[in-house]
């Protein structure tokens, strides 16, 4: 009884260990946008207006 109990105490970490790595890692990624000079769909609004 006490090796499940054990055995399921380190998966219990490890997960939650993992879910914070992943989770820093998205909070941290640096989305780029393209500049408004650099997009086609914009001057093709602009001819059609």
């Amino acid at each position: 009884m006490f090796t499940v109990l054990v055995i399921s105490l380190i998966i219990i970490v490890l997960v939650l260990i993992l879910s914070i790595v992943s989770t820093s890692k998205a909070y941290s990624f640096k989305h780029s946008v393209d500049p408004l000079e650099n997009n086609p769909y914009l001057n093709q609004k602009k001819k059609k207006a």
